[in-house]
């Protein structure tokens, strides 16, 4: 496909549209290089003229989800009333991919690479917005999407009808060792329940790390199972199958090819690096990030052998072999100075309606935070449930995203 040109496929139960969108890489340099965006607009038959919703993907780093044929769970429900538009946000998915970072210099990949937050992704959803000739479009915003969500509602809210938003309710002018010091004690909480549920797992786990600080154990990629990269496999701890998916990977015997195998793919970072290196920066509403999550990482965590999560560590560009190529550029990223993603004067005084989920057990859009931001958002309707964790949209189906859609229209 040809940057500008247009795609249509029909498939059961829906029409595929798909564009790619040229846009500046840098919005204050119009004029400079560009990128490649692409969207895919799913819509039910008969209701190609219904207006549209924005998907905004969690994230950061990670492409839209894909439609199925015919449509089920969630999107089923958003064509009822919506044409869905799927966003690969920029160097994610089908858009200009970010693999060996641009640069020169390590300055020069950090200067690329600061280009990717949520200011630049709602100034390509505008852009976009025009490009289709759409007047006000609605939102729904996943993770680290209900962030870009935010940033959309403070940049350009004449440009929406509605917003929702699940597991991403973000904080709010707070700064980025607030957001580190709570999700932690969330992640320690997580892991106390963890073995609870499995406590044979204890003693698998301990021995786990004791060992990886003595032996020098290699996983596939080849890189080296560091007490680090072992900590990371708590990723899942937020998602409905979490510890169910750490569990089938620690009953696996040590050292066999499945568990090394399993372990490599769960903590690395090598298809989608955009995840790990803004990854920080995504919670940084000015201000330096300067390795957060290293600087705040708790005693308690490493003494127990407990798992952390969404946590980045200056390490992992020296384990990960996919990361070292763009090290420095980390660094310099780490350090940067990084303008503000909300206004809050504007979102104090908003009149777009928002309805939100606030997961109770969420252990990466930390509960109090969220709530925070709702009480400082002008007519937000904040859903707080412990029926879901982070992955509600998709274990929710129909139900959760529908009851945000009528909670928006002021339906209940």
């Amino acid at each position: 496909m040809s940057a500008g040109s247009v795609t249509t496929f029909r498939v059961p139960g829906a029409t595929l549209t798909e564009r790619e969108h040229v846009v500046p890489l840098d919005h204050a340099a119009p004029d400079g290089p560009s990128i490649r965006v692409f969207t895919r607009e799913v819509a039910a038959a008969g209701g190609e003229d219904r207006p549209y919703l924005l998907f905004l993907q969690g994230g950061p780093g990670h492409e839209a989800a894909r439609p199925s044929a015919p449509p089920i769970g969630w999107q089923k429900r958003v064509l009822q009333e919506y044409r869905l538009l799927l966003l690969d946000q920029r160097g994610t998915g089908r858009s200009t991919p970010v693999g060996d970072i641009p640069g020169d210099t390590p300055r020069g990949q950090a200067d690329y690479l600061a280009c990717f937050r949520a200011d630049s992704i709602v100034r390509d959803a505008e852009l976009i917005r025009r490009e289709l000739g759409v007047d006000r479009w609605s939102l729904l915003g996943q993770s680290f999407g209900g962030f870009c969500s935010m940033t959309y509602l403070s940049l350009a809210p004449e440009s929406l009808r509605e917003v929702l938003i699940t597991g991403g309710v973000s904080p709010i002018g707070r700064p980025v060792d607030d957001v580190y010091a709570t999700t932690y004690q969330r992640m320690i909480e997580r892991n106390s329940a963890y073995f609870e549920r499995y406590p044979d797992d204890r003693k698998i786990v301990r021995d786990l790390f004791l060992r990886v600080e003595d032996e020098e154990v290699l996983l596939p990629s080849g890189d080296r199972l560091t007490p680090a990269r072992l900590r990371q496999l708590g990723m899942p701890f937020g998602m409905s199958d979490g510890f169910e998916r750490v569990h089938h990977v620690l009953e696996l015997p040590f050292g066999s090819r499945a568990f090394l195998h399993d372990l490599d793919a769960a903590t690395r970072f090598g298809r989608n690096p955009l995840y790990a290196t803004i990854h920080e920066a995504c919670y940084a509403d000015g201000g330096a990030t300067r390795w957060s999550a290293d600087r705040l990482l708790p005693d308690e965590l490493v003494e127990r052998h407990y798992f952390s999560a969404e946590h980045v560590f200056r390490s992992m560009w020296q384990d990960e072999v996919a990361l070292r190529s763009h090290r420095e550029a980390a660094d310099l990223l780490a350090e940067r100075e990084w303008p503000r993603l909300y206004d809050p004067d504007r979102l104090a005084r908003n009149e777009v309606p928002v309805a939100a989920t606030i997961y109770v057990d969420d252990p990466y859009v930390d509960r109090g935070l969220a709530e925070a931001t709702a009480r400082q958002v002008r007519g937000m309707r904040p859903w707080i449930t412990n029926e879901y964790l982070h992955d509600g949209l998709r274990m929710g189906t129909e139900t959760l995203v529908g009851r945000l859609i009528d909670l928006a229209k002021n339906r209940i």
